[in-house]
């Protein structure tokens, strides 16, 4: 299983086995990362749960899709690396993913 860090606003790290095919935001929710509020559970809907990627992982998480920006309009203190993580499939490439948590959730 892929391994990933979640840290928290207040620096904590948290560091879990998720499921290939599973979601980022699936597997935050799973584990109680907190800040992490997921409030549409995954359909896009909403923008609880907002993430910064680690920017050596961009390339392999690749760009949000138009849906998924039009959504990161709503989050807060949006960066380059925002990415919705209920966007964010697990798939075996993204062993070692790194996420932030920022301070607060739309």
């Amino acid at each position: 299983m892929p391994k990933i860090t979640y840290i928290t606003f207040d620096g904590a790290e948290h560091v879990v086995d998720a499921e290939v095919g599973s979601t980022v935001m699936e597997n935050a929710v799973r584990h109680a990362i907190a800040g992490i509020e997921a409030e549409c559970g995954g359909a896009c809907a909403c923008a609880t749960c907002h993430v910064y990627v680690d920017e050596a992982w961009m390339p392999k998480v690749g760009a949000p899709e138009p849906m998924e920006e039009d959504m990161l309009d709503f989050a807060y203190e949006v960066r380059p690396t925002s990415r919705l993580s209920c966007q964010i499939k697990v798939k075996p490439e993204l062993d070692g993913l790194i996420v932030r948590v920022p301070e607060r959730q739309a």
